[in-house]
C-alpha cells in the first residue's frame, strides 16, 4: 500500500498524537522520524506493537486522507464565505448607488423648480461662512499683534 509520505511527513507532529492514541505504549523515541525513511518508522511501530505492516500502513493512510479531506472541506468553506461576502458587498453597493442617485435626482429637481431660493440660500451660507472665517482670522491677528507688544 502506498503512503503519501510527503503529506505524512509534513503533518507528522500533528499526526504523531493520533498514532499515540491508537498505540498508547509508543514513546516519542519510537515515533521519531529520521531522514524521511518511512520504512524505518513503520518497522519501529511494527516491532513495538506487534501489528502487521499492512495494518500500520492503512492507519497512516487513513490519517493523511482524513487530514486532506478536512483541508479540502475548510478550503471549500472559506471559498463559500468569501463568495457570500462578495455578494453582500455587491448588494450593499447597488443599494447605496441607487439611493445616492435618487437623492441627487431629488436635489436637482428642487434646484430646477426653485432656483431663486437655492441661490439665496447658497449666498446666505457663503456669507455666514465668510463672517465666521473673518472673525476667526481677525481674532488670530489681534492675538499675534498683542504678542508683539507684550
Amino acid at each position: 500500500m502506498a503512503i503519501n509520505v510527503q503529506n505524512l511527513q509534513g503533518r507528522w507532529n500533528e499526526l504523531k498524537g493520533e498514532v499515540k492514541k491508537r498505540w498508547a505504549h509508543l514513546t516519542d523515541d519510537d515515533l521519531k522520524w529520521t531522514d524521511g525513511n518511512i520504512d524505518k518508522l513503520i518497522g519501529r511501530i511494527q516491532e513495538r506493537t506487534g501489528e502487521s505492516r499492512d495494518v500500520i500502513e492503512k492507519y497512516l493512510n487513513h490519517l493523511t486522507q482524513e487530514g486532506a479531506a478536512g483541508l479540502s472541506s475548510a478550503v471549500e468553506s472559506v471559498g463559500q464565505a468569501a463568495s457570500h461576502a462578495t455578494n453582500r458587498l455587491r448588494e450593499g453597493y447597488s443599494q447605496f448607488a441607487e439611493q445616492a442617485s435618487d437623492q441627487y435626482d431629488q436635489a436637482r429637481e428642487m434646484v430646477v423648480h426653485n432656483p431663486v431660493q437655492w441661490v439665496l440660500g447658497a449666498f446666505g451660507v457663503g456669507f455666514l461662512a465668510g463672517m465666521i472665517a473673518g472673525y476667526a482670522g481677525g481674532a488670530r491677528q489681534q492675538q499675534s499683534m498683542a504678542r508683539r507688544y507684550f
